[in-house]
């Protein structure tokens, strides 16, 4: 199932694709509606941590819709509504993942780190598909891309045993992990140079996992103006999905609606000689097997 979080007539919603239609199904509004179930969650992240209970409800409700009188008054054409991330408020910063791929770590001038290293970005640093983010020329001149697969939590836990982590997968999502090198380099963290508004594009959909039981052969290409720059495959992944989950839950617990972006493959930007930056008018496109395309436009 493909699950998108949308604004339609000012209120937020969320709904899974309409098959071989560029439409979502309005499942509140199903639900409000047509009284298809006893109870069923106001928001996306209320669900989540129901896992397989919680799409088949959604199932349930596409389908009493599909089979009305006029179908079409639970659903939105995609032209009608107003795109949000797949998860718009997640419950704390973004985890991320650093020199998850061998190549990346020497493009980036170093070797495949010993111990996992994770940062974060702030939730103020979400952005949409399609949605047009500033390029933030007064603060960087080096404001580079990275394509990522990204993992949707959906039950919580602390110290995950590797065996179990997938169990705690709700599903998947592209993001592109924004980064102002410079700021990067000047401040010797990460946060405040990959929090910038809009500097964490994530999209289109939450892919569930039941769709992707295989989430380590993945196809992850980028382009930048249509030029490919980005050519990976999550199989390269130094530490794997579920070694992630398990070590990242030693340290600090996961919570339904956490999002976790695992590393980029080689060929962001800093990586070119010279190096090839983002610049306003650009047009980033990430697109990841089983998943779809995540459009970022420059301004």
């Amino acid at each position: 199932m493909k699950l998108l979080s949308f604004r339609y007539e000012g209120k937020e919603a969320f709904g899974p694709k309409v098959k071989k239609e560029e439409a979502v199904w309005d499942v509140l509004k199903i639900q409000n509606e047509l009284g298809v179930l006893p109870s069923f969650p106001a928001q996306l992240i209320e669900g989540l941590s129901q896992g397989v209970e919680f799409v088949e409800q959604i199932r349930k409700l596409a389908d009493a819709a599909a089979q009305t009188e006029n179908p079409a008054d639970f659903k939105h054409s995609f032209s009608d509504i107003e795109w949000l991330a797949p998860v718009p408020r997640p419950p704390k910063n973004v985890l991320c993942v650093g020199r998850n791929y061998s190549e990346h770590a020497k493009e980036m001038g170093g070797e495949a780190p010993v111990d996992l290293v994770v940062f974060t970005k702030s939730p103020a640093a979400i952005a949409a598909d399609h949605e047009t983010v500033p390029v933030h020329s007064g603060l960087t001149d080096s404001y580079d891309y990275e394509g990522e697969l990204a993992v949707i939590i959906g039950k919580g836990g602390s110290s995950i045993p590797k065996q179990m982590a997938y169990d705690h997968v709700f599903g998947y999502t592209i993001a592109n992990d924004m980064t102002a090198r410079d700021l990067q380099s000047k401040h010797q963290q990460y946060f405040l140079g990959k929090s910038l508004v809009k500097s964490c594009p994530m999209g289109p959909y939450i892919v569930t996992k039941d769709e992707i039981p295989q989430s380590q052969n993945l196809s992850i290409v980028t382009k930048v103006n249509e030029e490919i720059r980005q050519n990976g495959n999550t199989k390269d992944m130094i530490r794997r999905v579920d070694d992630l989950i398990s070590e990242i839950s030693k340290y600090t617990p996961l919570e339904p609606g956490d999002v976790i972006l695992t590393g980029t493959p080689a060929g962001v930007g800093k990586g070119f000689n010279p190096p090839k930056f983002l610049k306003a008018g650009d047009t980033v496109k990430i697109s990841i097997e089983s998943i779809g395309t995540l459009v970022t436009h420059l301004s």
